[in-house]
């Protein structure tokens, strides 16, 4: 910022959408030192020493995205690399789901969050392996592979990056150890004070000669272990063991419950993720209070390293492409207002994180983390794992980002290609 202009930059003309401050006007958003300066319908021409032209875009808070899967080089082929599906896919925060572990933090917060552009966060593996190849090894999550103190330790002397604990509540584990796991889990996420996140829908196969587990009464002996700080995660899937009762084919009954206690929803895409389960569960009312996206090297054609199983033999493995701002328009498709889906990568994550004072809005003041996105109209083919295409008649892209106020291109190879549609 020079001595004759008053910001650093300027924001001119877009669509400024702040879901946590209520704003929604065509205007100016300035930035100075890092921070968030104004925003305000027009600022003086001489105002800023730099200023960009947004007209006919989106600016709205520093995308966040709750679920990233970014241990590079440690979590083998799972972990992808933070920028990628940080700031160069117009995304400026990343919450790492349950890669590092109480053993492997140190390196993450060396090798992955201090160099990365993106702000880099985690919810701690429950587990000592940590998300090892994408959870391929069911022998490393037992019970005696959770180790409830030292976590418990760790993630205190961590809370700067550690936001959560992440651990599996899906049929498979169950047949082998029912709900121990996630019982150790809670009793660390409580010793710490975080929420607990906690995957639903069917990982790995059934133990051959083990308890037959029912994936409604799953759920149903879940929900009472938890509270209203946790966190249920894929509620969208296509396995069994989600929101939508094997049963019945409608929503879970103690689902409701479970929100009715206060327990929040994260999207976590993935592969997981069904345009027929999603229209069930938004059509009970349940909107999803988070979107995470789930990238990781099982689900996206990107170069990774380490070794460990065929890819296609992953149980996370899914070919569809998405992103953040992709799965932002699937939402949008299904009948979510433009505002409900931006808080789910806004204001909501923020508060789920602890951090609503710091990211996750416009305020003045704040970190100047901001996302410049397009709204492309036209007719683009969206897809699912399951095989269902489905036309859309939006969608977004992100155009450019700020990152405590220095612009990020948008480059990231993981950005699917929007498809048009014939007409």
């Amino acid at each position: 910022m020079s001595e004759t202009h008053t910001f650093d930059l300027v924001l001119r003309g877009g669509r400024i959408l702040d879901p946590a401050n209520g704003v929604d006007l065509v205007g100016d958003l300035a930035v100075a030192k890092g921070r968030i300066a104004t925003v305000a319908e027009r600022l003086p021409d001489d105002a800023a020493d730099t200023i960009l032209d947004v007209t006919g875009k989106l600016v709205t808070p520093g995308l966040i995205d709750t679920h990233a899967h970014v241990f590079e080089k440690v979590t083998g082929r799972f972990g992808l690399n933070p920028d990628m599906v940080g700031v160069r896919s117009g995304v400026s925060t990343l919450v790492d789901q349950g890669g590092p572990s109480l053993m492997t933090l140190p390196a993450f917060r060396r090798f992955i969050a201090e160099p990365a552009r993106s702000r880099t966060l985690c919810f701690l593996s429950a587990y000592l392996v940590g998300g090892l190849e994408g959870h391929y090894y069911p022998q490393l999550y037992r019970p005696d592979c959770v180790d409830v103190d030292a976590t418990i330790r760790v993630g205190r002397e961590n809370r700067d990056i550690v936001k959560g604990i992440k651990a599996h509540a899906e049929v498979g584990g169950a047949s082998r150890w029912g709900l121990d796991v996630i019982k150790q889990a809670k009793r660390i996420a409580d010793g710490i004070g975080v929420p607990l996140y906690v995957h639903l829908g069917q990982l790995w196969p059934e133990v051959e000669g083990g308890e037959a587990v029912d994936p409604d009464m799953l759920v149903e002996e879940l929900v009472p272990l938890l509270d209203s700080r946790d966190i249920l995660a894929h509620p969208f899937t296509r396995h069994p063991g989600g929101f939508i009762s094997t049963r019945t084919g409608e929503v879970h009954p103690v689902i409701y419950k479970a929100l009715e206690r206060g327990l929040t929803v994260d999207v976590g895409h993935g592969s997981h993720f069904s345009f027929e389960m999603a229209r069930r569960t938004l059509a009970a009312g349940i909107l999803p209070y988070t979107l995470g996206a789930d990238l990781h090297g099982y689900n996206v054609k990107a170069p990774t390293a380490g070794a460990g199983g065929d890819r296609e033999a992953n149980p996370f493995y899914g070919v569809a492409p998405f992103s953040l701002t992709h799965a932002m328009t699937e939402l949008l498709t299904l009948g979510m207002a433009l505002g409900d889906v931006l808080k789910t990568v806004t204001s909501n994550p923020a508060a789920m994180l602890g951090m609503a004072d710091e990211i996750g809005a416009l305020t003045p003041g704040m970190a100047a983390d901001v996302a410049v996105l397009e709204v492309k109209a036209g007719r683009w083919q969206l897809s699912d794992n399951s095989g269902e295409r489905v036309t859309a008649p939006e969608m977004i892209v992100p155009a450019f980002s700020l990152r405590d106020g220095v612009v990020q291109e948008v480059d990231s190879p993981l950005l699917p290609k929007p498809i048009p549609v014939a007409a």
